[in-house]
């Protein structure tokens, strides 16, 4: 396993012991570059209308297209660094 997976790791166990939880725009930001992290760039339709979390989620997602996993990867560990750091 890379380094960089090892920090990714550690950085999602860290991410659940938060305090309190992050508003809506850091929560969306963790998620993008968790799927960019783990999946690569966003595939699958976005999501209607009426499902506004999905949407909100995709596009967050949408938004890291053509990041590098590792990348993605290590702005989600300092992301969490400053999470916990804060």
């Amino acid at each position: 396993m890379s380094e960089i997976q090892e920090k990714f790791n550690n950085a999602q166990q860290r991410v659940k012991t938060l305090p309190k939880t992050p508003d809506n725009n850091t929560l969306l930001e963790l998620y993008a570059l968790y799927k960019q992290g783990t999946t690569g760039d966003v595939s699958g339709k976005r999501p209607g209308m009426l499902d506004i979390k999905g949407r909100a989620k995709y596009d967050a997602w949408a938004g890291r297209k053509g990041m590098s996993r590792e990348d993605a990867m290590s702005a989600y560990v300092a992301l969490v660094d400053r999470l916990v750091g804060a």
